[in-house]
């Protein structure tokens, strides 16, 4: 049976990508047997990403069981994976957030964790000599993610080494970094074919703030007028949405890469409490701007408080 290689739910470039990578690596390098799978419809950008560099889109699934083995790559919250993750045999898990806790291994494993801006960076690093063996769609997806995950090096959350694997990568290919990223982009803010329920689940975490369970979306774009155009029908679908995935509130960041800042919905009491408290900002209306704030994992989340 094939080992699993997965990412979070609500696959964005890097966590789409980033199973891809593996697996191959896994496979072809190793002398293993591995497969991608995804934990949702990856969005727009990475189904952009999946077909730029020639790759099907892999099969999604709901669960997993205790006869499968499996390797996390780009989380290690157990939230953001298959229910019964703990009854399945975790060989490993490839990341670059904060330590969640609450994965259970049967045997000691593999876990490489590093504070730099995206898993296939990591991904990189563990190969060394062996990504010479990576063929191009392989080493493609490895850049792909790495612009997805820093866009095109604006994020915080960016590192020196980021940028040098990533232009490494971009010189062998024969590939410009700004157009590709330009067409990345383009796919990211084309949102007009979703519904609001699906656009506050499309790249979304789970956080507890004070007693509160949040499900904190973000929508990165270089077109944010499309999406605060419809930010009162986005706004009366956050009900709904918080009740059925068990959460008390959502709060949507939406991200302008060009300016460089984010602008958050304000629907209520709470989020307008959390905004001024987190941000050190005075709301006055049903959004405010947050200058300079692109990085849900390096400002969003570690300012947020009430």
């Amino acid at each position: 049976m094939s080992t699993l290689v997965f990412g979070h739910k609500s696959p964005d470039t890097d966590a789409t990508m980033s199973a891809i990578i593996w697996a191959w690596y896994l496979t072809n390098v190793l002398g293993g047997d591995a497969k991608p799978v995804l934990l949702g419809q990856p969005n727009t950008e990475a189904a952009f990403v999946l077909k730029h560099w020639g790759f099907e889109q892999p099969e999604i699934i709901a669960d997993v069981s205790a006869n499968d083995r499996v390797v996390i790559v780009d989380t290690n919250n157990p939230a953001e994976l298959p229910p019964s993750i703990n009854e399945a045999t975790i060989m490993a898990i490839i990341d670059h957030h904060m330590l969640v806790g609450g994965l259970k291994s049967k045997t000691p494993i593999n876990v490489v964790m590093r504070p730099l801006a995206c898993t296939a960076t990591v991904m990189h690093d563990i190969m060394g000599e062996n990504v010479e063996k990576l063929p191009r769609e392989i080493r493609g997806a490895m850049l792909s993610c790495i612009v997805s995950d820093t866009l095109e090096f604006r994020s915080p959350t960016t590192t020196d080494h980021d940028r040098i694997v990533a232009e490494k990568l971009a010189a062998d290919l024969g590939v410009s970094i700004p157009e590709l990223a330009a067409a990345m982009f383009a796919a990211k803010s084309d949102v007009s074919s979703f519904s609001d329920a699906e656009l506050l689940r499309m790249d979304s975490k789970e956080y507890s703030v004070a007693g509160k369970e949040l499900r904190i979306s973000v929508l990165e774009t270089t077109a944010p007028a499309v999406v605060l155009n419809r930010k009162a029908a986005l706004m009366a679908a956050m009900p709904e949405v918080a009740q059925a995935d068990g959460a008390d509130q959502v709060l949507l960041f939406v991200v302008d890469i060009l300016r460089e800042e984010a602008t958050l919905l304000v629907p209520n009491d709470l989020v307008k409490q959390m905004a001024e408290a987190s941000f050190g900002v005075k709301v006055s209306g049903d959004t405010v701007v947050l200058p300079g704030v692109m990085s849900r994992k390096k400002q969003i989340i570690p300012s947020l408080k009430l």
